[in-house]
C-alpha cells in the first residue's frame, strides 16, 4: 500500500512539473512574440516532458492496481515491464541532463520574472532529479517487482530509439521559434549543424545508446533478483547461492 501511494505521489510531481514548464514556455513564448502554437509543439516533443507523460500514467495504473489488489502477490507483466521500459529512459534523462546540459546559458531565462524563475527551477529539478531518484529508489525498494525477460531489454531501449528517429527527422523541418534558424533540435548535442556536424550526433548517440543498454541489463538483472527473493520468502525456500 506504501508503495502505491508514493508512486501516486511521484506521478504528482511529475506532472506538476510538467505543467510548471508549459506555463514558463507560454511566457516565455508571449515575451518574446514567438508562435505559441510551435513553441508548445517542440516542448510536447521534448524527450523529458513525453517520457514524464509515459511514467504518470505508468504509475497510476500500477498505483491502481496495487490498491485494488492488496497482498503479497508480484504486480502484473505488463504494469512491471511498462516501469521498467519507462524507468530506463528517465535514468538517462537524468544523467545526460545533469552531465551535458546543466547550467548552459539562456538568454531568455535571464530575464524571466521571480515567479517564471521559480517555476522552471521546479520543473528542472522534478523532473530531471527527483523523479529519477524516486525510480532509482523504487527499483531497489519497491514492493511486489515482479522480474522480467532478458527481452525485456529491447522495449527499454525501443522507445528513446523512435523518439530519436523522430527528433532527428523533425528538427530538420521545424523552424527555430526565435527565428534564427530554419530548424530547431531541441538538444544541442542532436544538432547536426553544430561544429562537430552529423559525426559528433552520431558519437553522442552511440555513447548514450551504450549507457542505455547498460542501465536497461541492470533493470532487468536487478528485478529478476529481486523477484526471486520474493518467491522465494512467499514459498519458504531459500534462494541458491
Amino acid at each position: 500500500m506504501v508503495w502505491a501511494w508514493l508512486r501516486i505521489a511521484a506521478a504528482v510531481v511529475g506532472i506538476s512539473g510538467v505543467v510548471a514548464g508549459f506555463i514558463v514556455n507560454v511566457d516565455r513564448a508571449g515575451r518574446q512574440g514567438q508562435d505559441l502554437g510551435l513553441v508548445l509543439a517542440n516542448y510536447c516533443s521534448l524527450f523529458t516532458i513525453l517520457s514524464t507523460i509515459i511514467l504518470v500514467v505508468t504509475f497510476v495504473v500500477a498505483a491502481v492496481w496495487s490498491l485494488r489488489n492488496p497482498g503479497l502477490s508480484s504486480e502484473p507483466f505488463g504494469v512491471a515491464l511498462a516501469i521498467a521500459g519507462i524507468t530506463g529512459p528517465i535514468l538517462l534523462l537524468g544523467i545526460v541532463y545533469n552531465a551535458l546540459l546543466r547550467g548552459l546559458p539562456s538568454e531568455i531565462a535571464q530575464s524571466d520574472p521571480s515567479g517564471i524563475h521559480a517555476l522552471d527551477v521546479w520543473a528542472t529539478e522534478s523532473l530531471h532529479v527527483i523523479i529519477p531518484l524516486y525510480l532509482l529508489v523504487d527499483l531497489f525498494f519497491a514492493s511486489r517487482r515482479r522480474g522480467l525477460p532478458w527481452w525485456s531489454l529491447a522495449v527499454i531501449v525501443a522507445y528513446p530509439l523512435v523518439w530519436l528517429i523522430y527528433t532527428v527527422i523533425r528538427g530538420g523541418i521545424v523552424p527555430d521559434p526565435s527565428g534564427a534558424h530554419d530548424w530547431w533540435y531541441p538538444y544541442p548535442f542532436l544538432d547536426p549543424h553544430g561544429a562537430g556536424g552529423w559525426p559528433s550526433v552520431l558519437i553522442y548517440v552511440g555513447v548514450m545508446l551504450v549507457v542505455l543498454v547498460g542501465i536497461g541489463a541492470a533493470i532487468v538483472g536487478i528485478g529478476r533478483l529481486r523477484g526471486r527473493r520474493s518467491a522465494a520468502r512467499r514459498t519458504g525456500e531459500s534462494l541458491p547461492v
